[in-house]
């Protein structure tokens, strides 16, 4: 993370609902008690990870979930309250505002919150090439969503996340980032496929830290039961 506090340099905005609600399609998987709490985890190695980039300045979170909150914060993040309360791209546009009052010349970019095999290498190369665009983004890995838009300073975020996101920002203007080796940037996880998927390509420690109760659960789904191993393995073996 940057530490000059000169405009140069990306502020994050990184949505969060409030924890009983979030990654409501991971209950199968994972189980009801489960899934809040690795919300929580992805969000926290998002967060992490994303700090740890440098050519971020800072990442504001919007959310109304006051646990999350203070976990956040303490990891360096600015949490901003969803004032609007008007679902995400209500909370994304006011989280840039907010970034926006504190840093007017601020390159902004909304970062889904769970990405938790995010690396700071990678999300790097997605903001340098993001850079030479008004508005960018990328397309999440099912090709049908997107886990990152961004606007260059003085430019107006206009998300339009939710579906199918990739072609609604596409049909906006936006410039669609095509870039190999940014796995990290584009796993988002809602579904137990999801999960293996970014175990496979290894989680950061938050995520990493449930992978046995996951592993444990009665009832777990076959397919993510056999992969689970497979999971850790790239935990343990996965570079930054």
């Amino acid at each position: 993370m940057r530490s000059d506090g000169a405009d140069a340099g990306w502020s994050l905005v990184v949505p969060l609902k409030p924890l009983v609600r979030a990654k409501s399609r991971l209950s199968g998987a994972v189980g009801e008690r489960l899934r809040p709490q690795l919300a929580l985890a992805f969000a926290l190695d998002t967060v992490s990870a994303a700090l740890a980039c440098e050519d971020v300045v800072d990442v504001a979170v919007v959310t109304d979930d006051p646990p999350a909150g203070e976990r956040l914060t303490a990891l360096g993040a600015r949490v901003v309250a969803d004032v609007p309360g008007r679902g995400l791209n209500a909370a994304l546009a006011h989280g840039a505002a907010q970034v926006r009052e504190r840093r007017a010349g601020a390159a902004v970019a909304a970062l889904n919150a769970d990405l938790p095999a995010l690396r700071p290498a990678e999300l790097r190369r997605v903001l340098a090439a993001a850079a030479a665009f008004p508005r960018a983004f990328l397309a999440d890995a099912a090709e049908i969503g997107t886990t990152l838009l961004s606007a260059a300073p003085g430019v107006e975020l206009a998300p339009a996340f939710g579906g199918p996101s990739r072609a609604r920002h596409r049909e906006s203007g936006a410039h669609e980032i095509v870039l190999p080796d940014t796995e990290s940037v584009r796993r988002d996880v809602d579904t137990g496929a999801d999960l293996l998927a970014a175990l496979e390509l290894g989680v950061g420690p938050h995520t990493a830290r449930w992978v046995p109760r996951i592993r444990d659960r009665a009832g777990l789904e076959a397919g993510l039961k056999t992969g689970l191993e497979t999971g850790l393995e790239g935990v343990r073996t996965s570079g930054a």
